[in-house]
């Protein structure tokens, strides 16, 4: 049997958390939604269009990526 522990679950929530956050937001977005892993706040999410040309240490640190759902293509 395995135990996870507090920490573990703690870790697994807050990633699903921002996965969830980062679906949401692409929904309503141009730009793609990323989660990044960030050593002191755990998991983010972002959006490509608030940082413009992502740094390739940013980039390194992309778990997730839900893309952006509004196309201006008609």
């Amino acid at each position: 049997m395995q135990t996870i522990t507090n920490t573990a679950a703690a870790h697994n929530n807050a990633y699903f958390a921002a996965v969830a956050n980062a679906e949401r937001r692409a929904l309503h977005s141009f730009f793609d939604q990323h989660v990044i892993e960030d050593e002191e706040q755990g998991y983010l999410a972002i959006d490509e269009g608030d940082y413009g040309n992502l740094t390739p240490a940013m980039i390194d640190r992309i778990v997730y990526t839900a893309p952006g759902g509004i196309l201006d293509e008609f």
